[in-house]
Order: structure tokens, then sequence, then C-alpha cells
């Protein structure tokens, strides 16, 4: 970035503004603090002609300390300068004015492990179908503001409603079975999820709840949670996942079982009343596939226009600039430190 150009100077923002006050720190310290004086050591030669040279160098001296002082106080001024947080506008971006508000609260617990869901022909856990089709439900939601819970024996916030559906994607990509613990926390849930949508238009608060089991912990009944729900206008979609039958091998052979007997279908049932949304029943993927295209039909909510300005920060280039001056003129005085001891030792050789 050109700082000196008129269209930088015009985009260019302080966070910390007042940092500058700082500037005149320095010259305050000096006049204010009583100045040190040096010890003088005398050398002892033998022909003084030999120093007689120094004396001609003086002007040279007084130059050196004058560029020492003005590459100190450039530095700080630089670093007042990072403190200060400089930052550029970037252009105003306008960011969709329609869509939904939709915060997914998406089952982790053990029982989501159980092997009944088929896809291309292969048998999956539970969770593993639901990424399958939730992903391919996030990536077309272009202009809606998502949202993710995770919830095992607890329910988590994994990210907030945002118009980032990349993100939303992959954090639930990289859910794993029993992260929240092994239990289900269906009222905690949904009570995590009234929190996060009641700063939003109440037209536009909807959730989509997935879940293969019952309430089995949490601080808060599933039907209270939605009693909650309904008195700030959540509306929530329940989904019922797990196959009706599936055959697993015994010590007699096959026998044919009910993975989704633990399935609590009339409180799901009820949630969705009490709130106005719709119950459904996903007993394999085709059918999770077809619930996810009912609920992308709900109608989108109008919203005000939000104008978002990016921000680049700037504050590492005057402290990236102030450290190399740092060390050029440490290794400036370096040098100048070796060279005042060679000739010390050369003065001292020839006055023995």
């Amino acid at each position: 970035m050109n700082w000196f150009s008129p269209d930088a100077l015009a985009s260019l923002e302080w966070y910390w503004p007042w940092a500058f006050v700082l500037l005149p720190l320095p010259l305050l310290i000096r006049f204010l603090l009583p100045a040190i004086k040096p010890e003088q050591a005398a050398l002892r030669v033998s022909q003084l002609d030999d120093w007689t040279g120094q004396h001609s160098n003086d002007q040279q001296r007084h130059t050196s300390a004058w560029l020492v002082l003005a590459s100190i106080s450039l530095i700080w001024c630089l670093l007042v300068t990072a403190l200060a947080r400089p930052y550029q506008l970037g252009d105003a971006v306008a960011l969709p004015t329609s869509g939904r508000d939709l915060l997914l609260a998406v089952d982790i617990s053990g029982s989501m492990q159980r092997e009944d869901m088929v896809i291309n022909g292969q048998q999956v856990d539970r969770l593993s179908a639901v990424k399958n089709v939730v992903e391919q439900f996030i990536d077309q939601r272009q202009g809606d503001r998502l949202g993710l819970i995770l919830f095992g024996s607890n329910a988590y916030i994994q990210t907030p409603l945002t118009f980032d559906r990349q993100t939303v994607r992959q954090y639930l990509l990289e859910a794993q079975i029993g992260l929240a613990g092994e239990q289900t926390a269906i009222g905690d849930a949904i009570g995590l999820g009234i929190k996060r949508l009641l700063s939003h238009p109440a037209d536009s608060r909807v959730m989509v709840l997935l879940t293969d089991g019952a309430n089995t912990a949490g601080e808060i009944e599933p039907l209270r949670a939605a009693a909650l729900a309904a008195d700030n206008q959540v509306r929530i979609y329940t989904i019922a996942l797990g196959a009706d039958s599936m055959v697993v091998p015994g010590l007699f052979g096959n026998r044919r079982v009910n993975p989704s007997r633990d399935l609590d279908e009339p409180t799901l049932t009820e949630i969705a009343r009490q709130t106005g949304g719709t119950f459904f029943r996903a007993r394999n993927i085709d059918e999770l596939n077809q619930i996810y295209g009912l609920i992308d039909q709900l109608e989108p909510t109008e919203k005000d226009p939000e104008i978002f300005r990016p921000q680049r920060s700037l504050y590492d280039q005057p402290l990236g600039l102030a450290l190399v001056l740092s060390l050029l003129l440490a290794l400036a005085r370096s040098v100048d430190f070796i060279a005042l001891q060679q000739r010390l030792r050369h003065a001292g050789s020839r006055g023995k």
C-alpha cells in the first residue's frame, strides 16, 4: 500500500488514535529526568601526535550523532504509529437482503453410530448419512444465514448464524460421534437455539432439529423448551432419524431388529406442533433428502439491507519497518564499536 497516495490517505482509519499522544514521551523523559554523567576515562600514550587526527573528525562524529538521533526518533514514531493500529477500509459490499435464519441442531450422541443407513449401496452410520445430506443442503443456501448446534449429553454452538456457509459446512463435516457425550439433551439444544435466535427478526427464527432418540440428559425438558420457543416465535422443524428395521448377525444366525425403538416420535411431534413447525420421519437417506427439500421451500424473510466494508489491518508495516531500522542501527553501532576497539589497540601498541 502507498501510504502517501490520496486514495490511501482518504481510506486510512485508526483503531486507537489516542496512541499519538505518546509521541513526545521521550522528550518529556529527557527534560524531566536528570542526565547521567558518564565517567571520564583516560588513556596514557607516549605520543600525543597520533591523536591529533582525531580532532579533525569532530564534524563527522557530530553528523553521525544526528543521524543516530534521527533514526531513533523515526523508529519511535513508527512504533507509535503501529500502536495506533492503522487499517484501510475497502469498498462497500452489499450483503444479501433476503433469506432465512436457519439454525441446524444435529444429534451426535452415541446412538448416531448405528449403521442402518445406506449410501450408494454401502451401509453407513447415521451421522455419515446426515453429513451427506445436510452438506448439500448447506451448499445450496446462498443468501441464507446458517448456524450449527451439535448436541449429545450437552449442547454446544459450533457456528453462530452467519453467511459463511463454508465454515458451517466444514464444522459439520468435522463433527464426531460422542464428542458432546453419549446421551441426548434435546431440551438443552432447543434452549441454546432460542438464545441464539432472539437477536434476529421474529419472523425469521427457524430451527431444524435432527435426532435419533429420546431426551436422556440436560437441564430442561424438551416440551418446556418447546413452550419457550413458541413464546419467542421460534419455529422448529423436527426430524426423527433411524430405520424401522435392520438385520443384525446373532449367535443363532441373522435376526431382524428395530434400531429406532428408543425414538421418541410423540415428543418430537409435539415440539413441532407447539412451535408452528413440522415433524418429519426419515427412515433412509432418500427420505432425509426429501425432508430437507421440503424445508428448503420455506418462504424467505425480507431483511433490512446490510452493508459490509472489509478492513485491512496495516499495523504490521510500520512495525516491520521499525524492526528493520533497529537492526540496521544496532549493526552500525556494532561496526563502530569494533572499529574503535581496533583503533585503541593500535594506539596502545604504538605508545608502548
